[in-house]
């Protein structure tokens, strides 16, 4: 099958059809350019998803992701980020090796069929010619002829007239043979011209068209095998990368795998810990007895708490001790006689301290942290101590890091002298070294803490923990009330900014009012365990080594309430003592 046997006759048809087929693949070419800007747009928004997602620096996002779900996630994001990778490189290959050269291609394309049909138009040109002088000459051989013809009936005349002189019968005939002459040698061109024209007419339709024709076919399989392999390496280059992105799913499944809800529960527990023991068994009270019976701090506080807390706070009591104690929904108690309301404000003298400690926690929370961290609860203090901890040997490695790079720049300029001078670098090395002595000083202060708070909560003993939880048990009901409306030195119970600022406005009222009150009756001695300086207000400062009295103990905040004399008094946190509770004890009172 060839075009140039088949389809001799059809030059117009191939110019199109061929024009057509450079069309289709300019066509394939632009398909492709869009899908590549496609996979770039996709790759470009997968990578901006990825990160939107990710956690930001020095953030509590990034403290979010310890946990092993989290860390999935973050794997999931950065599986994602790899993944829009590939999809650049799509978009990569797919510019390279196919629409570059398929670019450079159809301009060669072009460039081919131009010529070949030039070659078609120049072989069709010459034979039109040809044609031409063949129709030429037979015209001519025919005019020829005819003139001749009338030539000879003119001299056949002129010599049948007797008329006619011998001179011009003579010219006559001259006259026919110069035309019979001239129409021998036009038959004789057309003859040579015909010859010719059928030569050249055999070349052009079984040599030249064919010849010109079968490269025009050529060109166009060309073409069309060239559109197939482009075709298949569009396959190609999709499926190299599928095995990375099969990667890249693996390793999302991998992290969702990771997945450790085990593990994730116990980073909870540690996050969260406070180390305070809870609280014990309340006692039960006998209200059967004489109503005259010595009146113990918890029938005081707990009717006082009722009865005033309504009075003053419109029944509204919003701190909270432990978590999960549900408020008292009773109904509102009826309005009471003012004596009632008198006597019961009278004998009320327990609740001073209850304003005194809310005006205290007031105090200690709108204060700078310590830098201890000695506000905080016993683990959680030790965590950010070791956090601290570490931060500091972090920063004095990069400091070493540094003295040693500038040592070594110092040796660099005493054997090469050209280089710098290396006294300009005493300074410096001078600086870096200072900073790393003041860092490490404060990593011994931060380890001391750290040693303090590591080495000293499991040395209270299980018998001091069981008397903490039966005295707590037995004041429960007395401190109940009390212990809702009191908050922590540090404010660590406070819910409400509104609620602090009305407290402490009542605080400040009834600290005056009550300053002359009996102190609270001491419930054992303690010692203290470390050197502690009371800078805020409702704290005391203690010396290692010192017994003190203990008027209140820990409620669960961190601080423990102590006395040294009947005129100084104040909290301590409860990590610096050793409590010994004793029913006993000086100053204690006798509960029925």
């Amino acid at each position: 099958m060839s075009w140039g046997i088949e389809l001799w006759d059809q030059f117009d048809n191939l110019e199109k059809h061929t024009q057509w087929g450079i069309d289709i693949l300019e066509k394939y070419i632009k398909f492709v350019k869009e899908r590549t800007e496609i996979e770039l747009s996709y790759a470009k928004q997968l990578r901006n998803l990825s990160k939107k997602y990710q956690p930001k620096k020095n953030s509590k996002e990034e403290e979010e992701y310890r946990y092993t779900a989290c860390q999935a996630f973050l794997a999931t994001l950065n599986e994602m980020n790899d993944y829009a990778g590939q999809h650049e490189l799509i978009s990569e290959n797919m510019t390279s090796q196919i629409i570059v050269e398929l670019v450079r291609y159809v301009q060669e394309l072009k460039q081919e069929r131009k010529s070949h049909f030039h070659d078609g138009r120049k072989a069709q040109q010459h034979i039109e010619m040809c044609w031409k002088q063949l129709e030429s000459s037979k015209r001519r051989f025919e005019r020829d002829c005819k003139e001749a013809d009338r030539a000879q009936q003119y001299f056949e005349k002129m010599d049948a007239d007797i008329n006619v002189t011998k001179a011009d019968v003579e010219k006559a005939r001259q006259q026919a043979q110069t035309r019979h002459q001239m129409a021998e040698d036009s038959k004789t061109d057309y003859s040579s011209i015909l010859q010719k024209f059928n030569h050249e007419q055999h070349e052009y339709y079984h040599t030249h068209v064919p010849n010109i024709f079968q490269k025009i076919q050529e060109m166009e399989e060309r073409r069309i095998v060239r559109i197939g392999e482009s075709v298949k390496t569009y396959a190609e280059l999709d499926r190299q990368v599928i095995p990375i992105i099969g990667k890249c799913l693996d390793g999302i499944v991998k992290a969702a795998e990771s997945i450790d809800p085990k593990n994730d529960s116990q980073l909870v527990v540690e996050a969260y810990k406070s180390g305070f023991e809870p609280p014990g068994d309340i006692e039960f009270e006998d209200y059967t007895q004489p109503m005259k019976r010595t009146v113990s701090d918890n029938s005081l506080s707990n009717s006082r708490g009722e009865g005033k807390s309504e009075l003053k706070f419109g029944g509204k009591s919003k701190g909270k001790l432990w978590p999960f104690i549900k408020k008292n929904k009773s109904p509102k108690q009826q309005k009471e006689p003012l004596s009632h309301r008198f006597n019961e404000f009278m004998t009320s003298k327990p609740k001073i301290h209850c304003f005194r400690s809310l005006k205290r926690g007031l105090s200690l929370k709108l204060g700078a942290t310590p830098e201890d961290f000695s506000n905080l609860p016993p683990e959680q203090r030790r965590k950010k101590l070791q956090q601290k901890v570490d931060e500091l040997n972090k920063e004095i490695q990069k400091e070493m890091d540094q003295r040693d790079a500038i040592t070594k720049m110092k040796d660099v300029y005493l054997k090469n002298p050209q280089m710098g001078d290396p006294t300009s670098l005493d300074h410096k090395l001078a600086e870096v070294s200072q900073n790393i002595d003041k860092l490490r000083l404060e990593t011994q202060k931060f380890e001391a803490w750290l040693a303090e708070v590591e080495g000293r909560l499991p040395a209270r003993s299980d018998q001091a923990r069981r008397q903490s939880g039966m005295y707590e048990a037995q004041n429960a009901p007395s401190v109940n009330n009390c212990a809702q409306d009191r908050e922590s030195p540090d404010g660590s119970y406070t819910e409400e900014q509104s609620q602090e600022s009305e407290v402490k406005v009542l605080a400040t009222d009834f600290d005056d009012e009550f300053d002359d009150e009996e102190p609270l009756p001491a419930i054992g001695t303690c010692k203290a365990l470390y050197t502690f300086e009371g800078q805020n207000e409702g704290t005391i400062s203690v010396v290692e080594g010192e017994t003190l009295y203990v008027i209140e103990e820990d409620k669960g905040d961190g601080w423990t309430r102590i006395r040294r004399n009947e005129d100084e008094e104040g909290y301590v946190p409860t990590s610096y003592v050793e409590v010994y509770l004793d029913k006993n004890a000086k100053g204690a009172k006798t509960y029925i």
